[in-house]
């Protein structure tokens, strides 16, 4: 069960938000709809709440927030835009990558265009060669820059309700024990014995099973995700 009372109807938009952030992920979850619902009245509110978070981290409820205010082409998300023109969540790179094509594609909820640009970046990580060739060996995983790919999995966690993201695979990697036969299920990923681009049955949305997104490129098979779950930066972010 639910601990804490549930925000009433008469409860004002502050006092939602208020609740909204200090909740536990799973009461957060139950307030979802609720925030959703009431968003002409929250997004008023929302850039001055942002200020007051930590940019630095990887709260998905600041980009849930983000992603309501960006939701209509108005005055507030145009303010916004021009506030954060990098985008509110501050990511750093050991080899001067931008990152603000990724975060406005995730802001937007485009995950399809953030899948893409993910796999683009760890191209560019892994070095001309990868970028020239338009795929990454899994042996040229290793040397890639911790910041950077933690950076990936903080976006990626911030803007989708805590679901997608490299550490999340890895956590649910370690749940079956590493076997990767049996984390493919709980991804949702299905392919029918045939490595392509994308599997089939692939969702684009954050209704898909948690850990669904990053895809990257299975054109290598695992062991190019097994490279990536098991870099120090990535374990670090489920020790951190």
């Amino acid at each position: 069960m639910l601990s804490g009372p549930p925000v009433s109807a008469s409860a004002s938009a502050d006092q939602l938000l208020d609740r909204f952030l200090s909740s536990s992920v799973r009461q957060r979850r139950s307030l979802l709809a609720q925030v959703q619902q009431r968003s002409a009245e929250i997004r008023p509110c929302i850039p001055e709440l942002l200020n007051r978070l930590d940019a630095t981290g990887d709260d998905w409820a600041a980009g849930t927030l983000i992603q309501l205010l960006l939701a209509q082409p108005d005055d507030l998300s145009e303010s916004f835009r021009q506030r954060h023109p990098e985008g509110w969540l501050a990511v750093s790179s050991a080899q001067g990558i931008d990152y603000t094509p990724l975060q406005q594609a995730l802001s937007l909820l485009q995950f399809e265009e953030a899948d893409r640009l993910t796999s683009e970046i760890l191209r560019q990580m892994a070095g001309a060669a990868a970028v020239k060739r338009g795929y990454v060996y899994y042996s040229e995983v290793p040397p890639m820059a911790a910041v950077d790919l933690q950076s990936l999995d903080r976006l990626w966690l911030t803007y989708s309700q805590g679901r997608f993201g490299f550490s999340v695979q890895l956590r649910l990697l370690r749940s079956v024990a590493g076997r990767w036969d049996r984390l493919w299920p709980k991804l949702g990923w299905k392919l029918d014995g045939v490595w392509t681009r994308y599997p089939s049955a692939f969702t684009w949305a954050l209704g898909a099973p948690e850990g669904h997104l990053p895809l990257v490129n299975q054109l290598r098979g695992v062991r190019l995700m097994d490279a990536l779950l098991s870099h120090p930066g990535v374990q670090q972010r489920l020790t951190a």
